[in-house]
């Protein structure tokens, strides 16, 4: 093992800024011992700061004024949250029937949801419709008369385009979705996207409203943005020349990127608001049309930093150089790092040590020898059996992609606030596993 003798800061700079640590070793958030949480929660358990996800929030709408600020519920989503974007004013962004349901069931006004989906089951589409969703964005050509037809000749729904700008940006090849060589949208390069546009204004039940894009996660530039915006607004004026149509409005999804550790960039939001605006306002003038009103669907941005992932140690292994720190979760809760190849900063929480620093590689509990938190980290050299560890930047796409591999149950996520903390989403049980299983 690899010790670091060097004395370290406490950097808590990608945690919640309302993460104290009042006692050497025990850390808090918004007033909450992380120790206790794991401790009346069991582990693993993901604790999500209500205060941070409200003040990211608050953040957007004020950095983007007259913008549609869409909540992407792929994120997370759970009813607290739905209520609390309801309560902050932003709208949603969901992707299935599922998504939908639960945001409307929940009291959240379905004329300010957006249903996305590149394979739209009849499910989806019946549910958007019985429930009256804001608007559709159709992902693909076949969409287009079965949309019309589900709607019916006396029905009404406002749509709009995924359109593929062919622009790349994202932090990895898996997960940028602006370039012509993924599942997602209509190309503009092949015309495929002006084609659907037309067949659309063929269906007089269907209203189109605007045009979509998503360029990719994880994007840390302005300049992607930008470049939509020009393809876009290009695409709005040959519309105008070819079918005198007039689009108010103008989706710039998300991907807006986060930084997971320390010294990692993260998207400047105030620079992106101001240049977009500015891009947007020149491009629409020198096309001589008016300017259509801006959406943005944050997720990962809003609710990622927000959230932490506790874990006990069960095993410490020492296999000729390298250390394997094995805790209780893994992939099931978390698979990221195996398809990303995201890297975490997790940190021992609950006792102060004052061993040196040791290079280790976090693993998890699963059958897989990819099964890895966090590879090449520094941990207290007397890291052991019972430790808690802490994983900040946990919010975004951790439950929301959890599995059920080899049956260990998805954790639960308590809320803290105020000195308080409250269960949000119990722990999958083995009854509930059970439950499902009706073979026998």
């Amino acid at each position: 093992m690899t010790t670091l003798h060097e004395p370290v800061l406490t950097d808590l700079s990608v945690w919640p800024a309302s993460t104290t640590e009042p006692a050497l070793g025990d850390l808090t958030v918004a007033g909450v011992s992380l120790a206790e949480v794991a401790e009346r929660f069991g582990t693993p358990v993901y604790v999500l700061d209500e205060g941070e996800v409200r003040d990211r929030c608050r953040t957007y709408l004020h950095a983007f004024p007259d913008t549609e600020v869409l909540y992407a519920a792929k994120a997370f989503m759970c009813r607290a949250l739905v209520h609390w974007m309801a309560e902050e004013g932003l709208g949603l962004d969901v992707c299935s029937a599922g998504e939908l349901e639960l945001a409307v069931t929940t009291g959240f006004p379905p004329e300010r949801i957006v249903l996305h989906g590149n394979a739209k089951s009849p499910q989806d589409l019946q549910a958007a419709l019985r429930l009256g969703v804001g608007r559709i964005v159709i992902d693909s050509p076949s969409e287009i008369a079965r949309l019309a037809a589900a709607v019916g000749p006396e029905g009404h729904q406002k749509v709009m385009v995924r359109v593929v700008p062919g622009i790349g940006a994202g932090g990895h090849d898996t997960i940028r979705t602006g370039t012509d060589d993924q599942k997602f949208g209509l190309s503009l390069s092949d015309g495929y996207a002006q084609h659907a546009i037309t067949r659309i204004l063929g269906q007089p039940q269907l209203e189109l409203t605007g045009l979509h894009c998503h360029l990719g996660s994880q994007i840390t530039s302005v300049k992607p943005y930008l470049a939509a915006v020009r393809r876009m607004v290009g695409l709005m004026a040959r519309l105008h020349d070819q079918h005198g149509l007039v689009l108010s409005e103008l989706d710039l999804g998300g991907g807006h990127g986060i930084a997971y550790r320390p010294g990692e960039p993260a998207l400047d939001l105030t620079a992106l608001a101001r240049r977009v605006r500015t891009e947007l306002d020149e491009a629409c003038a020198a096309a001589g049309l008016a300017v259509p009103r801006l959406f943005i669907e944050p997720g990962r941005a809003i609710v990622g930093p927000a959230g932490i992932a506790l874990y006990h140690v069960l095993a410490v292994k020492r296999t000729g150089r390298h250390t394997f720190v094995a805790v209780d979760g893994g992939m099931s809760d978390n698979p990221r790092p195996a398809l990303y190849g995201v890297r975490y900063a997790p940190r021992l929480t609950g006792r102060h040590s004052t061993a040196p620093r040791a290079r280790v590689t976090v693993v998890g509990r699963h059958c897989e020898a990819g099964d890895v938190l966090a590879a090449d980290v520094e941990l207290p050299s007397d890291v052991r059996p019972g430790d808690l560890l802490a994983v900040p930047v946990a919010g975004a796409y951790h439950l929301s992609m959890a599995s059920g591999y080899n049956l260990v149950g998805r954790p639960p996520v308590a809320a803290v606030a105020d000195g308080r903390a409250r269960l949000l989403v119990r722990r999958e049980s083995l009854e509930d596993i059970r439950g499902r299983d009706v073979g026998l």
